[in-house]
């Protein structure tokens, strides 16, 4: 917007001199229109040739009036226009490549698809977290806008395959597909599975009946902002003490709390030990909430200290990023869900 009103002023003090020029010279030469506009075009350009009329001391004073302006306007047009073709053009060439560099070493990494109001929300978290990722936003002003945050981020639309793999698609780790419409979220849901059959994909529905199209068009998970917005209003509203509790044990003044499970490896220190042998609580300072042994489909809350933790089973524990990255580690879980986890 800045540069437009700069190329704007420009153009109108062109004009401006140009008709003020050839007004003039058509009254104080008594000239037709076209050699009035002959001589305005040769005094702002200062190439001297001939006059067309007689010049009277007051056309020589106008003229010396049309030189400095017209001159004036030159520079300033000439100014503007470096000044617009450095920062504009060529810093935004530079930036662009440097973006596109960034984005083709991208690997494991999160692709985000709509940059609105569901999308910073995301951005925020991922920026918190500190995880690699990249935005797809067709909105022009929100493209500037993460761009000018310094974040990675693609103009185009995400339900293209083009698009999907400017984004790296087939190296990417996950995909949240944040968009407005049900349908374009479809489209990129399965577009995207089509390109990476592996990838981890979270849509956003609006309609009833769409989180069943996502999934079959190949969503792991559907959220409809609507409707968590709507129970947890409900809740809070029926029980305000509960839903009080939930937020200070994940969320207590500037330590935030993580709800995360771990897997257990089979070259970690923890299989085929009990948790009471283990200690987690003592040794690591987290709580352990629930257990999901390998065979089993259903979680196992409160688990006692005689519980065995085998090959692949999972248990829910919650405690600070640190904490929880510590027993990721010790687990040799490899941080898969939690990639802000240094090691």
């Amino acid at each position: 917007m800045r540069y437009n009103k700069q190329i704007i002023v420009a153009i109108g003090m062109f004009f401006s001199v140009i008709v003020v020029g050839t007004i003039g010279y058509y009254f104080l030469l008594n000239v037709n229109i076209i050699d009035a506009l002959y001589m305005t075009a040769i005094t702002v350009a200062t190439v001297g040739y001939r006059e067309v009329g007689v010049m009277t001391p007051e056309a020589e004073i106008f003229t010396i009036f049309i030189i400095f302006w017209g001159v004036g306007t030159a520079g300033y047009a000439f100014t503007r226009g470096v000044v617009i073709f450095i920062e504009g053009g060529l810093g935004n060439l530079w930036r662009s490549r440097k973006m596109q560099t960034e984005i083709s070493k991208l690997e494991n990494h999160y692709i985000l698809c709509g940059g609105g109001e569901s999308g910073r929300v995301v951005v925020d978290e991922f920026l918190s977290k500190k995880v690699p990722f990249v935005i797809i936003e067709k909105d022009e002003t929100l493209v500037n806008h993460y761009a000018e945050r310094g974040l990675l981020v693609i103009e185009g639309d995400a339900t293209e395959e083009e698009i999907l793999e400017k984004a790296k698609i087939k190296h990417a780790k996950g995909l949240i597909s944040a968009l407005s419409k049900d349908v374009d979220n479809l489209f990129t849901v399965l577009t995207a599975r089509q390109l990476n059959s592996e990838i981890y994909i979270i849509s956003r529905s609006i309609d009833k009946s769409s989180p069943d199209k996502l999934k079959k068009a190949g969503a792991n998970h559907t959220i409809s902002s609507n409707e968590i917005g709507g129970k947890r209003m409900a809740a809070l509203m029926l029980r305000p003490s509960v839903i009080s509790f939930l937020d200070v044990i994940t969320h207590i003044g500037d330590i935030e709390f993580a709800l995360e499970d771990i897997i257990v490896n089979e070259k970690s220190d923890i299989v085929n030990k009990t948790i009471g042998e283990l200690k987690i609580p003592e040794s690591f300072g987290l709580i352990i909430l629930a257990v999901k042994k390998n065979q089993d489909n259903f979680l196992t809350f409160n688990p006692g200290a005689d519980v065995l933790l085998e090959k692949g089973d999972v248990f829910l524990v919650l405690g600070t990023d640190s904490q929880v990255c510590a027993l990721k580690e010790y687990a040799k879980d490899n941080g898969e869900r939690l990639p802000y986890c240094m090691y």
